[in-house]
């Protein structure tokens, strides 16, 4: 098959978070399966745009990857060479994939494959959450889900989600939905590393253990503000919150800490971390943390598994099923998160039980050749109905 996916953002910009490394996961993944793979994707990097030519294949991983710029209208990823591109190859493809939702690319890449008589594949990407819009840009996001979205959505061949989580909430909206196909995202293993490689802020939060851990984007959404909370039912440890700050969010959650009284043992990094970094942060910690108020799937969830670092999540985090079959941590409600945050620490042998079984499921199920082999059967299917 000659497919190609369509995402607003890609590597090597990584302040967006686990979507990046998932769409390039699986593209790397259908690569290996014989396929050919493209992405269109915008260089926009935050407020800068990332050093890649524009408008020509760059090869990552043998996935080919066209970038192209986005001058004004960078929220929505507005790239009209894009659109130029997609006119001018649409046709030579067997399918689309879609992977976001609120923005232009989707908008442009699903109206030119309707035209053109190509199917589509289109991934929400855990946007479609109806209280997530409702706290957020709710009149804008109403509008574009009325004028533009549900078109998308309700003409496409097949929607992807993944996770349980992200079905029902689908199903809150309107929609005259096609076929909804569950495929998980798959984790890439563990790098090897060495402390000599370790940047030396990190080298120097890494000592204060035992600690928690929270690894993903600083955005409101990822509930740690629950957690600071959970925090002052946790006495003495030590929590480590590292990763992208968003709009700022930073500063909030330093004032939360001191209102809550707990900033002396909360350590953050707001930076990317990648490499070294990241795998000393997984490896001296005691439980990795993820108390979102809405997650499509929650990569970071696997990534602690397959180290096996046992996991504390909320029921809203669509990891939740995963985690609980494979007994590699605990799932709970936000207001019960931390005594039994506490309650686990008493008991080291079953943290260590935990974190095995977590790994031993994940290895067993979740890799990335795994996933590509069962989104190649949903295209096929799509293909062949």
């Amino acid at each position: 098959m000659k497919i190609l996916h369509i995402t607003p953002t890609y590597l090597p910009a990584v302040r967006y978070g686990g979507p990046i490394y998932s769409v390039h996961g699986l593209c790397r993944a259908l690569v290996a399966l014989g396929h050919d793979v493209h992405v269109f994707t915008t260089s926009v990097d935050g407020n800068s745009n990332s050093d890649v030519p524009p408008g020509r294949a760059v090869d990552l991983d043998g996935v080919k990857v066209w970038y192209f710029p986005s001058g004004f209208l960078r929220r929505l990823y507005f790239a009209p060479a894009m659109m130029r591109e997609l006119r001018r190859q649409v046709a030579s493809f067997d399918l689309l994939h879609l992977h976001s939702v609120f923005l232009w690319p989707t908008w442009a890449a699903a109206r030119v494959a309707r035209r053109a008589g190509v199917p589509y594949v289109l991934s929400p990407r855990g946007m479609l959450v109806r209280d997530l819009i409702r706290k957020k840009s709710r009149l804008r996001k109403t509008c574009w889900i009325r004028l533009i979205e549900k078109k998308n959505i309700e003409q496409a061949a097949m929607v992807h989600v993944t996770s349980p989580v992200e079905v029902a909430e689908l199903k809150r909206f309107t929609f005259c939905l096609p076929g909804v196909t569950v495929v998980e995202n798959g984790v890439s293993w563990p790098e090897k590393w060495s402390d000599n490689e370790v940047s030396e802020d990190v080298r120097n939060i890494v000592r204060n253990q035992p600690y928690l851990l929270f690894f993903g984007r600083l955005n409101w959404k990822k509930g740690i503000d629950r957690l600071l909370h959970a925090l002052k039912e946790v006495p003495k440890l030590q929590l480590i919150v590292a990763g992208n700050d968003e709009d700022g969010y930073l500063a909030e959650l330093k004032r939360l800490a001191t209102t809550l009284q707990v900033s002396d043992r909360v350590f953050f990094l707001a930076r990317s971390l990648e490499g070294a970094d990241k795998e000393a942060l997984f490896s001296g910690a005691t439980l990795f943390v993820l108390s979102s108020y809405s997650e499509n799937f929650g990569i970071t969830v696997l990534e602690a598994m397959v180290r096996a670092v046992p996991v504390v999540i909320t029921e809203e985090v669509g990891a939740a099923e995963i985690v609980r079959r494979s007994e590699g941590g605990i799932v709970v409600t936000a207001q019960h998160l931390g005594p039994q945050i506490a309650s686990l620490l008493t008991d080291e042998h079953s943290l260590a039980v935990m974190g095995q079984n977590g790994k031993a499921m994940v290895e067993q199920q979740y890799s990335w050749p795994q996933m590509g082999k069962k989104m190649e059967k949903l295209y096929a299917g799509v293909l062949h109905a």
